[in-house]
């Protein structure tokens, strides 16, 4: 191993607070993700409409997010770890849309599972280019 430990360890602790940045609003967003799947759950073979609305609702979030802390204003160096990796990374999940999808390929529900396939990844897109779209249109006022 070749270079200096001393910089590594120097470029380990300049990243701690990006790190507690992310943890804590991971946090944050998985919290508020547990608290709306709790809300509204998915009955056996249906559509997992809590899920779905999460993923979607934060794909705009992060589209709204990302136009305002590079293109309107200068934030903090921690926003955008805190609000988009954090908090939005916590509060979308697309690990348990793949498990939901999986469930519904069962007999009964094998429509179910392609329209909450296909429908998230639309409805997902199109969340974050309105996000951007809309934010962008709203800072030029």
């Amino acid at each position: 191993m070749s270079g200096d430990p001393g910089a590594a360890t120097t470029v380990r602790r300049s990243q701690a607070p990006v790190i507690a940045a992310v943890a804590a609003g991971g946090g944050f967003g998985a919290l508020a993700r547990y608290e709306l799947t709790a809300a509204w759950p998915a009955a056996p073979g249906h559509f997992p409409w809590a899920t779905f609305v999460i993923n979607v609702a934060g794909c705009f979030l992060i589209g709204v997010l990302m136009v305002l802390v590079t293109e309107v204003r200068v934030t903090h160096r921690l926003v955008r770890p805190f609000l988009g990796v954090g908090v939005l990374g916590g509060f979308t999940t697309f690990s348990t849309y793949a498990v939901e999808v999986h469930g519904l390929l069962k007999p009964g529900s094998v429509g179910v599972a392609f329209a909450y396939l296909g429908g998230t990844l639309l409805a997902a897109m199109l969340a974050v280019v309105s996000g951007v779209a809309l934010t962008r249109r709203l800072a030029r006022r």
